[in-house]
């Protein structure tokens, strides 16, 4: 059968195989410690779980509107305004199953052959997948261990070129937990003033997981850019939710329409119950998401000590997410053979650095949504094989 040229240029996650090749050796016996899935291990907070049950069982089985149900609009707007004051109005908010959602339909907005997007490198793969998807030309932008693993201003604004469409930024970053600060972005804002025809996708997954007095700095705060900025969220991090598939995202009015329309030709709607356990997690009780940055804080700081003191490796402390991207260099070995290793002969499962693009090599990402006492086993392991050589 013949196919489309677009299939054979989209890419994948490989964090999602390495999970697979995890539970294949787990099944067989092996005791796998899985430091590779950005997933939180905690569970879904209670009230959050029995506010989906409630739905069900007071028959919101049906259709929603493609945008979401409004309370859950409402409510995304009155949230972004309570933790950053920024002025959203419901209308321009859009429900979605899960983040990847805003990404595909972003990029799939502003991408066809002899255009442009920036992306950032290392990064969340399907930004550059999409992209390629689209036949749009994938231009990365260096997010570099020298610069805490934030963006240069500088550097991004020189990469753009009469033919760019789209600038995807990330901050808290996936995969290396870097945090660009306020002046930064402060610099690339004012520089955009120079390139308005280049729109921007704020991927703001993390902006609850910060450490050590980071602020998050959203994109919604810059009215100059508000008629241009896709503004990508959710509840999959900070609610412990990935597997409810609930994500939003902010639509300047130039663009609601198509994404609607987009909406409604292929998902129809998100699931109803979720939409309204989505509900219960913005409106209720937020004891857990403290609870829950406060564990990931306490595994960072062991996890970077525990890094740092294995032969070869060195890592930065990462300043947000749950991630951390250790320099593997002096290892002498290549990240995606030494991540393939790692899961097969030790059982720690890790994602290579060039599965997050070009700039990668030299870098493993290490997750520590994992408990205390399976990341100091995980990288005990580690040590071990090392020294091993």
């Amino acid at each position: 059968m013949q196919t489309v040229s677009n299939f054979d240029r989209i890419g994948e996650e490989n964090a999602f195989a390495v999970l697979a090749r995890a539970n294949q050796l787990a099944a067989s016996g092996m005791d796998v410690i899985n430091l590779g899935i950005g997933q939180p291990d905690f569970p879904t907070p209670p009230h959050i779980v029995e506010a989906a049950i409630t739905a069900l069982r007071d028959g919101h089985h049906g259709y929603t509107a493609a945008t979401g149900i409004p309370e859950l609009r409402e409510a995304v707007a009155a949230d972004l305004h309570k933790r950053f004051t920024a002025e959203v109005n419901p209308d321009n908010v859009i429900v979605v199953p899960g983040g990847k959602v805003t990404m595909f339909a972003a990029i799939l907005m502003f991408g066809e052959p002899g255009v442009d997007i920036l992306y950032p490198d290392p990064g969340f793969p399907i930004y550059r997948s999409m992209i390629e998807y689209t036949g749009a030309n994938p231009v990365p932008v260096p997010i570099r261990e020298d610069m805490g693993f934030g963006i240069s201003a500088e550097e991004t604004l020189s990469l753009i070129t009469p033919n760019t469409r789209l600038l995807i930024l990330n901050s808290p970053a996936n995969p290396c937990g870097g945090v660009t600060p306020r002046a930064e972005i402060d610099r690339l804002v004012a520089g955009l003033a120079n390139h308005p025809q280049v729109a921007v996708m704020s991927d703001e997954i993390y902006d609850q997981l910060l450490y050590d007095g980071e602020e998050h700095v959203t994109l919604l705060n810059y009215p100059e850019i508000r008629d241009r900025l896709i503004l990508l969220n959710g509840w999959s991090k900070t609610y412990a939710m990935t597997g409810w598939r609930m994500g939003y995202s902010v639509w300047p009015d130039s663009l609601y329409d198509k994404v609607r329309k987009l909406a409604v030709n292929a998902w129809s709607c998100v699931n109803t119950p979720s939409q309204y356990a989505g509900l219960a997690a913005l409106t209720g009780p937020q004891d857990a998401v403290a609870d829950m940055r406060a564990a990931f804080d306490t595994r960072r700081k062991v996890v970077h000590a525990l890094l740092n003191d294995l032969p070869g490796v060195s890592c930065i402390l990462p300043k947000g997410a749950f991630y951390a991207f250790p320099n593997i260099t002096d290892t002498g070995r290549e990240a995606k053979p030494l991540a393939s290793e790692l899961l097969e002969k030790t059982g720690v499962a890790t994602i290579g650095g060039p599965d997050f693009g070009i700039l990668g090599e030299g870098y493993i990402r290490i997750s520590y949504a994992n408990s205390e006492d399976n990341i100091r086993r995980a990288l005990a392991r580690i040590g071990d094989f090392l020294a091993d050589g």
